[in-house]
C-alpha cells in the first residue's frame, strides 16, 4: 500500500471520527444539519470499520515481524512466521474490500427498478417461460424483502404471457437486478410436445432504474395520451370501459401502454411510472457514454438482444454465459432462493474488472 493511499484511508477515519464527535453534541446545529451528518456517518461506517481492521492487522504484522527477528527460539520464530503469512492474507483481502468500497458509486444502485419481460422466439413455450421468469423475480423479491408491484400483465392463455412489467422497491434493488437485462434462453420439453423433443425458446428481460419526478421532468405538452377499451384476459370489465391508457412521449417516440387496472387513472399513473424510467435510462445512456463501456467491460454489452443465460430443464442447470458460471440447481434458481448465487458472482466479477481499472 503506497503512502498516498494510506493517507487517504487516514483522512477517511479522521472524517468519520469528526462527524461522530459533532453528533455527540446536538446543540451545535439544527435538525436539518443533524440529519445530513447522520446520513454521512452512515455512508462512512462500513469503510471506516474496514480501515480500522486493516490498521489493526498491520500492527499485528509489525509485532509478528519483531518477534520473528528478535527471538532465538526456533519454534516461536516458526509460529510467528506462519502467523505473519496469515495476517498478510487477511490484509490483502481487507485492502481489496476497501478498494471496492472506494469505487465510484452508480447513483442508481439504491433506486428501485422497473422490470419488463417479453416473450421472444418459441411460440407458446416462450410465453410460458416469460411467465416463469416473471414469477422467479417475484419470488426473489420476497426472498430479499422487496416490494413487488405488478404494473402490466398481458396474458396469452394457457398460463403464458406476451409481456409483463413490475415495479420493485427496497434496499439496493437496482444494484442487484441491473445485471439481469438481456435474452434468457430456456431448453425443455413442452407439455404439449408428444414426442418428448427438447425445444429452445427465449424471453427478453429489461431492468430500468425507477425514476422519480425529481430525476427527470416530463412536460405534459410533450405527451399524447390515448384511452381505449382493454382487450384479452382480464375479467368481465375489460371491454366495458375505456380504461386502458397509451402514452406517447412525442420528442423521443417512447410509447407505453397499460390496461391492467379497471381504473383509467391508475393505468395512467402506472404508464407514467414506466415512461419516466424509460426516458431517464435513455437520457442517462446518452449523457454518460462511459456507462455502456463500463458495462461492456464488466458483464458483456448490456444490450437487451444479448443472450446472457440459459436454463436447461432436462439437465437441471443454469448457465450464465457472461462469466462462464453453471449451477446445477435450476429449481432453486427458479424459485428465487438461489438466484443470489448468480447475482453475487456477477457483482464480484464487475467489481474485479473495475479494480483492474483503478490500479
Amino acid at each position: 500500500m503506497n503512502s498516498d493511499f494510506r493517507e487517504k484511508l487516514s483522512s477517511i477515519l479522521a472524517k468519520h471520527g469528526s462527524i461522530e464527535s459533532k453528533l455527540n453534541d446536538q446543540n451545535d446545529f439544527d435538525q436539518k444539519e443533524f440529519v445530513r451528518l447522520s446520513k454521512e456517518l452512515s455512508e462512512l461506517a462500513e469503510i471506516a470499520k474496514e480501515i480500522k481492521l486493516f490498521f489493526a492487522r498491520e500492527k499485528d504484522l509489525q509485532d509478528g515481524i519483531e518477534i520473528m527477528e528478535s527471538s532465538d527460539d526456533q519454534e516461536l520464530k516458526e509460529l510467528a512466521e506462519r502467523e505473519i503469512s496469515n495476517i498478510r492474507e487477511l490484509m490483502s483481502d481487507a485492502e481489496n474490500r476497501i478498494k471496492i468500497l472506494l469505487l465510484p458509486k452508480d447513483i442508481d444502485d439504491e433506486k428501485g427498478a422497473i422490470l419488463e419481460i417479453r416473450a421472444g422466439t418459441g411460440g407458446d413455450e416462450a410465453g410460458l417461460f416469460a411467465a416463469d421468469l416473471f414469477k422467479m423475480y417475484e419470488m426473489y423479491s420476497v426472498v430479499r424483502g422487496w416490494n413487488f408491484e405488478i404494473l402490466e400483465f398481458s396474458e396469452s392463455g394457457i398460463g403464458s404471457i406476451k409481456e409483463a412489467s413490475a415495479s420493485i422497491s427496497g434496499k439496493g434493488v437496482f444494484s442487484r437486478l441491473k445485471f439481469e437485462s438481456g435474452v434468457h434462453r430456456v431448453q425443455r420439453v413442452p407439455e404439449t410436445e408428444a414426442s418428448g423433443r427438447i425445444h429452445t425458446s427465449a424471453a427478453t428481460v429489461a431492468v430500468l432504474p425507477e425514476a422519480e419526478e425529481v430525476d427527470i421532468h416530463i412536460d405534459e405538452k410533450d405527451l399524447m395520451i390515448d384511452t381505449y377499451r382493454a382487450s384479452g384476459a382480464g375479467g368481465q370489465h375489460v371491454n366495458k370501459t375505456d380504461s386502458a391508457v397509451r402514452i406517447t412521449h412525442v420528442p423521443t417516440g417512447t410509447v407505453v401502454a397499460v390496461q391492467d387496472e379497471r381504473s383509467q387513472h391508475k393505468n395512467k399513473a402506472r404508464a407514467m411510472k414506466i415512461l419516466r424510467s424509460k426516458i431517464y435510462e435513455n437520457e442517462k445512456l446518452k449523457r454518460d457514454s462511459s456507462r455502456s463501456e463500463t458495462r461492456k467491460d464488466q458483464i458483456g454489452t448490456g444490450d437487451r438482444s444479448e443472450r446472457i443465460r440459459t436454463y436447461n430443464f432436462p439437465q437441471g442447470r443454469v448457465s450464465d454465459h457472461r462469466i462462464n458460471l453453471t449451477l446445477y440447481k435450476l429449481e432453486k434458481v427458479m424459485d428465487g432462493s438461489s438466484l443470489d448465487e448468480i447475482i453475487e458472482k456477477l457483482i464480484e466479477y464487475a467489481q474485479t474488472e473495475r479494480l483492474k481499472n483503478l490500479d
